[in-house]
């Protein structure tokens, strides 16, 4: 009676420690998780372990019923031997599963994971649009963040901002997000009850920094330490889904914040040719989460794809092309993205941006690629060039004696020339300067203090090397009569408004470009012929035509 006590005993520990470890670890209930081997491999092991103890501290013990232990002795003996048989198999199977699941067999399956378009570079990339551009990076937007915080007196002491900082598009315009923390776990005991009130919202371009308050509280969050952690939360309604590494916070364009949870597809093998399959969308507030599969995610999602997970598939699709050895010893046709990335917003979407080089190392780009963070459409642009690293390199020499340092850049479409677009950056992070580095010539770099007057300083130096400014396959013409024209003084540079009859749109001439000193030769009443650039407030004139 009293063996079968402590074999009761031993027995409830076992499953007590088992209930701990899956709610502080949460692995998944999945033959492709690498995690629920290991608990397997580990529970085994670890029943070995025991039966293996209790047989020895039973051998050991003296008492009348010799018979009876050596019983024990035997059955424990068979149980510890038959765990480790287990384990052993286990492992075996781990092993064997991962090799099965490497590009070393199966290179072809891994290069065709991801579909690369090879497409034009002035068609899909419209000409600039100076109130759209992103120009903080993550680094940045966290100071702007930390510095909001600290001017919200009610909070401050409460509540820190997270690392997360998600870039997307809300109503078409480049923002970052970030909800709010718990500052300390005391912190968490004391507010947990009403919840996070607020979250953190940066426009990109304009640098206004917003803390939007709520009027229902995030309940679900990663600052969470129970039932309530967005994690745990998933890992209780969705058992069996292993999700990325990586959730990502958004708010939709009524400014809901969501968590967008992708769940992985492991496409060769048990554990190998990582995607996404499908996307749970968790309401930060109620907890309510709905499951979709990837071509149905909602359009005002932007972040399902982590853009680490793009580079590498893309990697495997640039080195893969002639095999796994191949990619490591004669590397022909070899490619892959350099080291860093950025995003663009393109089509109401996010793309992630990266050069592309050959696995050499050389300081040359062959192309560039972007990436669809919703979709993973991919679209491959030959343009041969500098590297980022290189781009940098030229626009702090600009700024050398000021100790400046880039920020990774931003590829933008100017008067058809691929431009790299960098902020500058002094030793606090804080932005100072501008600079534009042409991807093909990068010897031809301008700086500004403001955008306006880098992208002055790049005109004038496209105009000085032959290349005519104001154009590209972009641009639209326009014909009618004046309806009236008025100066305007912006940055210390003069303007011409004007309109046309008949139509809506306020279009913008710059003084400042000598090639449109015509305008002043009109008045209200004359006919005009103009080429102009869609997409910016006002609408900016290019050229005007005879």
């Amino acid at each position: 009676m009293k063996k079968a006590k402590i074999n009761v005993i031993i027995g409830a520990l076992i499953v007590i420690a088992a209930c701990l470890y899956y709610y502080v670890s949460i692995p998944a209930f999945n033959i492709h998780s690498i995690g629920t081997w290991w608990f397997l491999i580990g529970a085994a092991f670890t029943v070995s372990l025991l039966a293996l103890a209790r047989g020895m501290l039973q051998e050991n013990r003296k008492i009348e019923l010799r018979k009876g232990l050596a019983l024990v002795d035997i059955h424990m003996g068979k149980l510890a031997k038959f765990g480790f048989l287990v384990t052993g198999l286990l492992l075996l199977i781990l092993l064997i599963g991962s090799i099965l699941s490497s590009p070393i067999v199966n290179a072809k399956k891994y290069q065709q994971l991801m579909e690369v378009q090879e497409r034009n570079f002035t068609t899909d990339i419209s000409q600039v649009d100076y109130n759209t551009i992103p120009i903080l990076d993550k680094n940045s937007a966290a100071l702007l963040g930390d510095r909001k915080m600290g001017s919200m007196v009610d909070m401050v002491s409460q509540f820190e901002v997270s690392e997360d900082y998600s870039q997307i598009n809300v109503n078409n315009r480049p923002v970052r997000v970030s909800p709010l923390v718990y500052a300390s776990p005391i912190k968490w005991l004391t507010n947990q009850k009403d919840g996070i009130p607020a979250y953190i919202k940066i426009d990109m371009a304009t640098q206004d920094t917003e803390c939007v308050k709520l009027k229902e509280s995030i309940k679900y969050s990663k600052g969470e330490y129970l039932n309530r952690n967005i994690y745990r939360h998933l890992r209780f309604r969705y058992p069996t889904y292993i999700f990325t590494e990586q959730i990502f916070f958004e708010i939709d364009d009524d400014g809901t914040p969501f968590w967008i949870c992708p769940v992985k597809k492991f496409n060769i093998g048990l554990f190998g040719g990582v995607t996404v399959g499908n996307v749970v969308i968790c309401n930060a507030v109620t907890g309510d989460c709905v499951d979709y599969d990837i071509e149905d995610v909602p359009q005002w999602v932007d972040k399902v794809f982590q853009a680490e997970l793009l580079m590498n598939l893309y990697d495997y699709n640039g080195t893969l092309k002639h095999g796994y050895f191949n990619s490591i010893l004669g590397q022909k046709d070899c490619l892959r993205t350099t080291n860093g990335y950025n995003y663009i917003a393109l089509d109401d979407d996010v793309w992630v941006y990266s050069g592309v080089t050959s696995v050499s190392g050389d300081q040359s780009n062959v192309g560039f690629v972007l990436m669809n963070q919703r979709t993973m459409e991919t679209r491959f642009y030959k343009i041969e060039g500098a590297t980022e690293e290189s781009a940098m390199s030229s626009a702090e020499g600009q700024v050398q004696n000021l100790g400046y340092q880039a920020t990774f850049p931003l590829l933008l479409n100017i008067s058809g020339e691929p431009t790299y677009f960098m902020a500058l950056k002094d030793g606090a992070g804080l932005v100072k300067m501008y600079a534009m580095v042409n991807i093909q010539k990068y010897q031809w770099v301008a700086t500004g203090d403001s955008i306006r007057d880098c992208e002055k300083a790049y005109s004038q130096l496209l105009k000085t090397n032959g290349i005519r400014v104001g154009t590209s396959e972009g641009s639209k013409t326009a014909v009618g009569k004046i309806a009236n024209l008025m100066p305007v003084n912006l940055e210390g540079t003069t303007h011409i408004y004007f309109s046309l009859e008949g139509k809506d749109d306020i279009f913008d001439i710059d003084l400042s470009n000598t090639d449109l000193l015509d305008i002043i030769k009109y008045s209200a009443g004359d006919s005009i012929r103009i080429s102009y650039q869609e997409g910016e407030t006002p609408v900016r004139v290019t050229e005007i035509k005879e």
